[in-house]
């Protein structure tokens, strides 16, 4: 037996993948549609991770490109039948032209982000937000106005990813069901391709830049083009997150690319650790998976209960919540929720 299958971490990496592949068999369409925003989720603060934590930029508007993922992929597979504009293309077409224009929409700020940096970049991103919300809401025949828009299921070699069931060994499929592989796919592609990014020469050069930008510069790393790619690559990445949410919602609205979207994935790299893959997706499962579970058990939970009834709203909770897990990771944990999967958590002095 080779020394790769000795290793616990093989076998708890081997067991944990066959828990998600037969998950869609024994958990109902809640837990389901709560797994599917994670995975989302996860792809979003991987591509943020690789450029705020490898990178050291700072952005605020990362909710701009998932709505450009989203919208993008609505109107490149959408027949136009629903009164807004559809361009009735192959639906894997859609997902592959959606995640290049959220791309080209990087490119064209990259310029302005191979040159910023910190809070000047922040500020920077930060206008797109606005900028996106208000075209989503005015653009009515791209977006739909305040209504958004209804989103094609993904037709994936003849199988449609809808609410038409299907049986597989005794089991009703549905859409969360049938999504469910597709995020794991589109989750595990993006994983492994960001830690060949950032294992590799580009990932060392991103790390320069972000520990010693002006001796990153005397190494012959050029400073301004790595900037602008990891931006290009980040927003690609939101672009696809964005794709799979908006299949997963059936239905895009302006109000969720917001402002506040953003915050809760810069959240995400913070809490699960800066400059790693694994740490984006343990704060990714942390944030999108938390509002929810608050949201199903509200009944049980005190001070927190359904809005109006005079408690703390479930949204309000986990906000609340995301600000003392940042602290809490600040002060404790400086690399994140990933040191206590290393067991090398420092304690505070």
């Amino acid at each position: 037996m080779s020394d790769v299958m000795r290793r616990p971490r093989f076998w708890l990496g081997g067991a944990g993948v066959l828990v998600l592949l037969v998950l869609p068999f024994y958990v109902d369409r809640f837990w389901l549609q709560s797994g599917l925003f994670a995975m989302a989720a996860a792809i979003g603060a991987i591509g943020l991770n690789m450029l705020t934590g490898a990178t050291g930029q700072l952005s605020l508007g990362h909710a701009f490109f998932l709505a450009v993922g989203a919208y993008g992929y609505c109107v490149l597979a959408g027949t136009g039948d629903d009164g807004v504009t559809g361009l009735g293309l192959p639906t894997l077409v859609a997902v592959v032209g959606a995640v290049l224009l959220a791309g080209l929409a990087g490119g064209l700020l990259s310029p302005i982000a191979g040159r910023l940096r910190g809070a000047y970049l922040g500020i920077a991103t930060l206008a797109l937000i606005f900028i996106g919300q208000h075209v989503l809401f005015n653009a009515r025949d791209l977006t739909g106005g305040y209504n958004g828009r209804d989103v094609p299921p993904l037709n994936v070699f003849g199988l449609r990813l809808d609410d038409e069931t299907a049986t597989l060994l005794q089991v009703p499929f549905q859409s969360m069901e049938k999504l469910w592989y597709a995020g794991l796919v589109l989750l595990a592609v993006g994983a492994f391709f960001a830690r060949g990014v950032l294992h590799g020469r580009p990932g060392r050069a991103m790390n320069a830049i972000r520990d010693h930008q002006i001796a990153a510069g005397v190494m012959g790393v050029p400073v301004a083009r790595v900037r602008a790619q990891a931006f290009v690559v980040s927003s690609m990445y939101a672009g696809l997150a964005g794709v799979l949410l908006a299949l997963v919602f059936q239905r895009t609205v302006p109000e969720y690319f917001g402002f506040a979207l953003s915050l809760e994935y810069l959240a995400m790299v913070v809490i699960g650790g800066l400059g790693s893959v694994s740490g984006a997706v343990l704060g990714a499962v942390f944030v999108s998976l938390l509002p929810q579970l608050l949201d199903r058990y509200s009944d049980a939970l005190p001070l927190v209960s359904a809005p109006g009834t005079g408690g703390v709203a479930p949204g309000e909770a986990s906000r609340y919540l995301y600000g003392a897990a940042v602290v809490a990771v600040v002060l404790f944990l400086p690399g994140g929720l990933t040191r206590l999967r290393a067991g090398t958590a420092r304690k505070p002095s």
